[in-house]
């Protein structure tokens, strides 16, 4: 099902409103503002895809308006077409450099409306696609290591702000360079595959699940406590067993399994989110040591095995 843009118009006259909305409420959602404030309120709450911006207006006009809109971190990035009446190039100047994607005269007109509110449309789906792409491991569909770093960080302020608490799980996978070394890297390719499928499968809903690099994955949760964590890890370990990944050649064999490290933090302003990558990677580091085919939990004053 294709999803259907938005689009917000912001201007004071009722008439310009409705022409604009008549133009394009048959290709678009459109939402209405009256003004810059409610126009800017709106943008923060619903975030159109565009925003058709009228230059003059009382109280604060299109310019102030466009300054608001991109000094706001939550609609920096919208793009925006000026319409106005004024036939003025300095003005068309001045907008395009405050970093308007177009500039639209009055009398408007159809076509011209429609035509361009199309291309900056499209412009904003290929943007976004591209940074979907940016965030998705190509082997797994998981999210990348990137995207992880975006998320931790966003999740570590918002749990500082409301003192809540995050688990992370950094998870390897055993025997990995044995199985890649008697069925080759593209069957090794396929168990990264399956693997992803179960960390994800036990995750959904509860966070997020990124492959770190390699064969390392994370898993974060957030308000998870060091309980509610350890059993997503337990189905995670048993469901990579339950796929009997066995793998036998000359001197060696043995069987797919995973080594999680874990950790429970309530963030604070002391520390730092990579302090709860590290902590987490530190028991794994200890269970691949130990034994592999285990999850190690940090406490505050040892290492704790959860199972194996």
């Amino acid at each position: 099902m294709t999803e259907v843009q938005s689009v917000l118009v912001i201007d004071d006259e009722k008439i310009n409103l409705k022409i604009i909305s008549d133009i394009l409420s048959d290709e678009v959602s459109i939402m209405l503002a009256k003004s810059g404030e409610q126009g800017i309120r709106k943008a923060i709450e619903y975030k159109p895809d565009l925003i058709l911006l009228d230059v003059v207006m009382p109280e604060m006009d299109g310019f102030e308006t466009m300054a608001r809109l991109r000094h706001d971190v939550r609609t920096s990035a919208i793009p925006v077409i000026f319409i106005t009446a004024l036939n003025d190039s300095s003005h068309e100047e001045k907008a395009l450099l405050m970093g308007a994607s177009d500039y639209i005269q009055k009398p408007l007109h159809t076509n011209i409306v429609q035509a361009r509110v199309r291309l900056h449309l499209q412009l904003v789906k290929q943007r976004k696609m591209l940074e979907t792409l940016a965030n998705i491991d190509p082997l797994t569909s998981l999210a990348n290591r990137r995207k992880y770093k975006d998320v931790i960080e966003q999740e570590w302020q918002k749990a500082i702000t409301h003192q809540g608490c995050l688990s992370l799980l950094v998870i390897d996978i055993d025997n990995f360079k044995q199985y890649n070394d008697c069925y080759g890297h593209a069957t090794g390719d396929k168990v990264l595959q399956q693997v992803a499928m179960v960390l994800a499968k036990q995750a959904l809903d509860k966070g997020l699940v990124a492959r770190y690099g390699g064969e390392e994955f994370v898993i974060l949760l957030p308000d998870h406590t060091q309980e509610d964590a350890a059993e997503v890890a337990r189905l995670c370990m048993q469901g990579v067993e339950a796929l009997n990944l066995a793998y036998s050649h000359e001197d060696f064999s043995g069987k797919v399994t995973v080594s999680v490290g874990g950790t429970t933090k309530l963030p604070n302003l002391s520390c730092s989110s990579d302090d709860l990558f590290n902590t987490a990677d530190e028991m794994l580091g200890l269970a691949k040591k130990s034994g592999k085919n285990k999850i190690l939990w940090k406490l505050p004053s040892n290492p704790h095995t959860i199972a194996e």
